[in-house]
């Protein structure tokens, strides 16, 4: 990445590059969108309003005064500032949007049309453009054009029902899972709009509502409850369709079985110097392991008490039962995996996640450090802050 201040080098590298997205977009679901975009190789342009992004102010932690959670999803972007409530930034905006493939954008739906750029005028202006939009709860509806966050999504489309303790209240998920889904479901779309383009020519509007998205998330616990008609229910670490699928505590650190199937509990069984428990007609098969949930955990506690778990999960996953133990931040980063996978990005005193979408010919690349707020403003607008 060459340093902030300087003029980037323009690279053919990535399966996209020269694709020209123009991002509107803020805080988390379309940033994250446009990121994988320029990870690999669109020319990401980022437009921010002049107080900036308001996850640059989202910490600690901070560094030279920009929070980390904003430099988590906006690398591979040139940046620039239009106040688009003043007529001439609009007018830049129309400009940029002549050259560009893609707009993203996260306004309040209706905020557009009341600039003049809704979305019909849009792609009567720019026929090839593509217009992808992220909203809480989309346009219409009995919660149309409302704003929606992560966590208020969570609650209302019943991920937070499902998660935590049977005993507990709902919880949050502990990362904003609504939001990266939103996100990658907008990438998907884009793409989807782009290949499609090729073949009619034409752009299209490409639609991600958290709500939907959120709401989507819910396998198995909707495909349960439309079978069944039962509520479901939190079952905090286990599964509500498989056992054994649950944190143990061993002799150091907790594991995380996650056996799917019969030849996987038995393997276990066998690992655990008890062959037999495989035989046992309580535990033969998924089905009856459910029905005696209890009675296996119990069996299950009792032979792990007494292992290494990081030991124990190497073991386990190498012979094909699927294993980990259970790591904080900071372990999993460490991880040699991780670092054999090139998931952590490091360019001078930036560190960053890696793009977990590998490609044998043109692998994702990191080229732009995240735009200080304006830092791109002469060179694509051809003036100074």
């Amino acid at each position: 990445m060459p340093a902030k201040g300087t003029k980037p080098a323009m690279t053919t590298q990535g399966a996209l590059a020269g694709l020209k997205v123009i991002d509107l977009s803020r805080v988390l679901g379309g940033p994250y969108c446009t990121q994988i975009l320029g990870d690999h190789g669109a020319d990401v342009i980022k437009v921010e309003p002049p107080q900036g992004d308001e996850t640059r102010g989202w910490g600690p932690p901070f560094r030279d005064g920009v929070a980390s959670y904003y430099a988590g999803v906006n690398r591979n972007k040139r940046g620039i500032v239009l106040d688009l409530k003043q007529p001439q930034a609009r007018e830049a905006l129309l400009g940029l949007l002549e050259g560009a493939d893609v707009l993203v954008e996260n306004f309040k739906p209706g905020t557009l049309d009341k600039w003049g750029m809704d979305v019909e005028s849009l792609a009567l202006r720019f026929p090839r453009l593509i217009h992808c939009r992220i909203s809480g709860f989309g346009a219409d509806g009995p919660l149309g054009g409302l704003p929606g966050y992560d966590a208020a999504v969570q609650a209302m489309v019943g991920l937070m029902s499902v998660n935590g303790e049977p005993d507990g209240a709902p919880t949050r998920i502990g990362v904003p899972v609504v939001d990266l889904a939103t996100g990658l479901n907008a990438v998907i779309g884009i793409l989807m709009a782009i290949r499609e383009r090729e073949v009619s020519g034409r752009g299209q509007f490409v639609e991600t509502a958290l709500y939907d998205c959120g709401f989507s998330l819910l396998h198995p616990h909707l495909a349960n409850h439309f079978m069944s008609g039962q509520t479901p229910q939190r079952s905090g670490n286990a599964h509500p369709n498989i056992t054994p699928y649950d944190v143990f505590e061993t002799a150091t650190v907790p594991i995380f079985l996650a056996v799917g199937n019969d030849g996987q509990f038995a393997r276990l069984c066998t690992l655990l110097g008890q062959p037999a428990l495989a035989q046992d007609g309580r535990f033969a098969n998924n089905g009856e392991r459910n029905r005696h949930r209890e009675a296996l955990t119990r069996a299950l506690t009792g032979l792990l008490a007494g292992h290494d778990g990081e030991k124990l999960a190497e073991d386990l996953i190498r012979a094909g039962v699927p294993c980990g133990p259970v790591l904080s931040v900071p372990e999993a980063v460490r991880h040699p995996h991780t670092r054999h996978r090139e998931m952590v990005v490091t360019r001078g005193d930036y560190t960053g996640t890696g793009s977990p979408i590998k490609l044998s010919r043109t692998p994702a690349s990191y080229r732009l450090l995240p735009p200080a707020l304006g830092e791109h403003d002469d060179e694509v607008l051809g003036r100074s802050t």
